[in-house]
């Protein structure tokens, strides 16, 4: 460290008494007389002392007594040493010129509550040894000895006091005296800067040395140190704020990151939540929604914690800059709290609707593939039934016929009219189904109506031949008049009979979907109902079979031939029988059918009520964590650690609580796998459960953070916990918003506790504890005005003077004086961010540490 660094303006301030100065004047004539070899001592120290002065200046003395007489130099020895402009000297060479200077620099030593005694300038001009370098100790004595004080002492034995502490711990300092002089005069030469004022010789060879060239060689020992002492704690107080400032930095960086990939995150997802695209099919519509439960699962609950973590990292940033008096941290425009909330809230409605859109699909789809196979089925009967009527219908047979062959077609006719119309309502249901599944937008929707069409246009083609049929059968009917009343009443009876076994056969094939028990139940009252009729069913069996039999009786009693084919319809006795042996097979395997399906309805009621058991439970017990959280916050029984202690108990309780949560998630899981979707035992769903377990860790996340921020803040400011109990109790007493005051109420709680407020000054502190216009008072900005006050803070002012020490009292400061003085961290901080000094005394590389000290505290742009 050099002696430029090291150097310390003389306090400019300090008075010495005229009976002091009447004192020293008196002793210094003394002095003079009775040891005149003094003036030597007195001549070496005093030169030495103002050429280490006068080369700030560019400029030295050679002969104290000739160099002073005309009064330039010595004007400008004073304009150094006190920093202060002298009047303009006189330029003239004349006596009266060198007289006016001298008075010049005489007049400033008085000004500064020096009186000289004896002292006149014409001695100095005429150059007066003794009267030159008594004026020389006067200002010695006023402005580098006269301030140092060691514990309330004397400047004499001040001096003597901190010389004695210096040398204590070294105990060979008697040792070889000369040796140790001479150590320290060139130490002191080439590391203090401080010029070699007197030579061992002078002091250890002389009785007693002279006090006022001691005292002087010493004064520059202790300003030199105390110079260095002050650099020291000049370059810790910087590097203590620097550390601060990165610390911010280093926060607001990571807020800036974290926020950003959150919100890149949030812009990725909400479109494949968006997507509305549906699936062709159940397989693919299940694999979305298996999709979609691993979001729900894996991929959203790190960044509900990344978005929680975000928050409290912001609140502690902001109280670190309120506690260090820097200016809030604004991020990033779109990355505010604010910002991130309102996005995480538009993902969360489109994550809603997504998974409601999801279920109704799969509903959609569930429904599309049982009226897809029903519509096939139906077809297929129909288009089996239909097979071969058109070319039968278009026969021409009865041309050629006998009269009972042509009433056999025309009853056999009439048999297919009614059969025809009995087929009208399949028509119908599968048209009816067609249409619904257009509606219900099929994926094969082409196919469906392709089929149907060509069943409808056949069906109209067959009304067309059935009805031109009739016609020709009706034209020659006049013509033929006996008729098998035999046959003629087996086919009347046998093809309604076939009809109802054809239907029976159907309904007992007849796929179902039901989601509950009612639902089943009505299916098994309906096969019961349909069971009680066979036994009626089975009487008209026999009733048409004994027409068989009747007919067969006549033919052997009367020895007729029979063709073995009925000419009135195509069915015969066989149809009858296996159609009748079918329907039998199908009726347990119905029951069966139905009962299984009463087992899994079953099932699936025990899996609504096992999950209803279990949110029944954990809905009311979220509930009352949430309120149990909200007292603890606003208790001020006990201390914040305390509150503390009791939060992150609760935090332990809520994390060891998870695997309830887990364990009603597999459930939910189980319930919708086997696609039940609706639950009469509870209010609660999985949603509601997922929410408001979310809301719990923010919550207590949040009213953790606050109490952190809370302790952070009381150790900072010095508040005691009574303070902090009495500020909660005011603030608790005044809320009526869960933890935010309006102004109204600010203005009571203020008004309250002692303040007398006007608008204006109301108006001044709402921008205190509301920076951002949001309309409430949150209670750690009400702790923060309440302890502003009091609040022991570095400011920019106290940053300047430290900067100005380590600059030896220059405007500017350079990068080596930066990297001699600061650890290389915080030093290359400041040579990357301090701008170049512009002044008329600037030097090459000089930098502004003025506009840089100002930029940390936010009073201008870093």
């Amino acid at each position: 460290m050099t002696a430029v660094e090291t150097q310390v303006q003389y306090n400019t301030t300090y008075t010495v008494s005229t009976e002091d100065y009447m004192t020293q004047e008196e002793d210094w004539d003394r002095d003079l007389l009775l040891d005149p070899a003094w003036e030597k001592q007195q001549r070496k120290t005093f030169t030495a002392w103002c050429n280490s002065h006068l080369r700030k200046a560019g400029t030295q003395i050679e002969n104290i007594e000739e160099d002073f007489r005309n009064g330039l130099k010595l004007m400008l020895l004073l304009e150094v040493i006190s920093g202060e402009r002298l009047p303009k000297p006189d330029k003239g060479k004349m006596r009266f010129h060198k007289i006016a200077n001298v008075n010049k620099a005489l007049d400033f030593i008085c000004s500064k509550g020096v009186k000289l005694v004896s002292i006149g300038a014409e001695e100095i001009v005429d150059g007066n040894v003794k009267m030159t370098l008594g004026m020389i100790w006067t200002i010695i004595l006023r402005f580098a000895i006269q301030d140092i004080s060691v514990e309330e002492t004397s400047a004499k034995e001040g001096l003597l006091l901190w010389c004695q502490r210096k040398t204590a711990p070294y105990r060979n300092v008697n040792d070889d005296p000369i040796g140790n002089l001479n150590t320290a005069f060139e130490v002191a030469e080439k590391f203090l800067d401080i010029p070699r004022m007197l030579d061992a010789e002078d002091i250890v060879n002389t009785p007693k040395p002279d006090e006022k060239a001691i005292m002087t060689y010493v004064s520059c020992f202790y300003h030199a140190f105390a110079g260095a002492e002050q650099a020291e704690t000049a370059a810790n107080r910087i590097c203590k704020v620097l550390a601060v400032n990165q610390e911010n930095e280093r926060l607001m960086e990571e807020y800036e990151k974290l926020a950003s990939e959150l919100l890149e995150w949030i812009r990725r997802t909400i479109p494949w939540l968006e997507n509305r695209v549906a699936e062709q099919t159940m397989r693919a519509m299940q694999q979305k929604l298996e999709d979609f439960r691993d979001y729900r699962r894996v991929h959203k609950p790190p960044r509900v914690q990344e978005k929680c973590q975000l928050e409290i990292n912001f609140n502690t940033l902001q109280t670190k800059l309120r506690l260090s008096n820097r200016p809030a941290f604004m991020p990033s425009e779109g990355k505010m709290v604010s910002d991130i909330a309102n996005a995480w809230k538009g993902l969360e409605q489109v994550e809603k609707g997504y998974e409601e859109w999801l279920l109704t699909e799969i509903r959609r789809l569930e429904r599309l593939d049982h009226l897809a196979e029903k519509f096939r089925q139906k077809c297929s009967l129909h288009e089996g039934w239909t097979a071969g009527k058109e070319e039968l219908l278009s026969q021409k047979d009865y041309e050629s016929a006998s009269l009972m062959e042509i009433r056999a077609l025309m009853r056999k006719h009439e048999a297919f009219e009614s059969d025809l119309a009995a087929h009208q309502d399949r028509v119908e249901q599968i048209a009816a189904i067609a249409q619904e599944l257009n509606e219900l937008d099929y994926h094969d929707a082409a196919t469906v109506n392709a089929r149907c069409q060509g069943i409808c246009d056949q069906w109209d083609n067959l009304g067309t031949l059935t009805q031109k049929r009739r016609d020709a059968l009706e034209r020659v009917e006049k013509l033929w008049e006996t008729i098998d009343q035999l046959y003629l009443e087996f086919a009347k009876r046998a093809a309604p009979f076939n009809n109802w076994m054809d239907g029976a056969m159907e309904d007992l094939q007849d796929m179902f979907i039901v989601h509950s028990i009612e639902e089943i139940q009505s299916l098994i009252t309906a096969h019961d109902q349909f069971k009680a009729t066979l036994p009626e069913a089975d009487k008209e069996r026999v009733a048409i079979m004994g027409i068989i039999n009747e007919i067969m009786k006549i033919a052997q009693t009367y020895g007729i031939k029979l063709s073995g084919v009925n000419p009135y319809t195509s069915l015969s006795s066989q149809d009858i029988s296996n159609k009748w042996e079918t329907v039998k097979q199908l009726v347990p395997l119905r029951d069966q059918m139905l009962q299984e399906e009463v087992a899994r309805q079953q099932a699936n009621e025990r899996l609504r009520r096992q999950f209803a058991a279990q949110a029944n439970i954990i809905g009311p017990w979220i509930q009352t964590k949430m309120e149990e959280i909200g007292h603890v916050s606003v208790d001020i029984t006990g201390s914040l650690e305390e509150q503390m202690n009791n939060l992150k108990t609760y935090e332990q309780n809520i994390i060891n609580y998870k695997s309830n949560i887990d364990k009603l998630e597999g459930d939910h899981q189980l319930i919708q796998e086997a696609l039940i979707f609706d639950n009469k035992h509870t209010n609660y769903t999985m949603e509601h459960i997922r929410v408001g377990w979310e809301q719990l860790l923010t919550t207590i996340a949040r009213t953790i953070n606050e109490v952190e921020n809370q302790i952070l803040t009381r150790d900072a400011k010095g508040i005691s916990q009574e303070q902090l109990n009495e500020f909660r109790a005011s603030f608790n007493h005044f809320d009526r918003r869960n933890g935010m005051m309006d102004p109204d109420d600010f203005r009571a709680c203020l008004i309250s506790m002692g303040y007398d407020l006007g608008e204006v000054e109301f108006a001044r502190i709402m921008t205190l504890v509301d920076p951002n216009n949001t309309g409430v008072v949150t209670f750690q900005a009400f702790i923060d005005f309440m302890t502003r006050e009091t609040a022991e803070t570095d400011t920019a002012e106290q940053v300047m003077a430290s900067f100005k020490i380590l600059a030896s009292d220059k405007s500017y400061i350079t990068v080596d004086e930066l990297r001699r003085e600061l650890p290389p961290e915080q030093a290359e901080y400041c040579i990357t961010r301090m701008t170049k000094y512009v002044g008329p005394d600037s030097i090459p590389g000089a930098l502004d540490y003025i506009s840089f000290s100002s930029a940390l505290y936010g009073e201008s742009d870093l």
